[in-house]
């Protein structure tokens, strides 16, 4: 049981030296993130498109 306490005081110490980030740089990131998301997400429907009418092109329906 002494070692669970140690290692929770020691848990403690560490999470002490933590540099956390400002609420500005979070906000930044998040919109980095968000935007990085649309434009890949735009990318992918874009080529799925294309592939999709590449597709129809070569096996029309019947």
């Amino acid at each position: 049981m002494a070692k669970a306490v140690e290692f929770i005081k020691e848990c403690g110490a560490e999470l002490r030296k933590v540099v956390w980030p400002t609420k500005d740089d979070v906000i930044s990131s998040v919109k980095v993130v968000v935007i990085s998301s649309i434009i890949i997400a735009v990318i992918l429907g874009a080529f799925d498109l294309l592939f999709s009418a590449g597709m129809s092109l070569l096996f029309p329906a019947a």
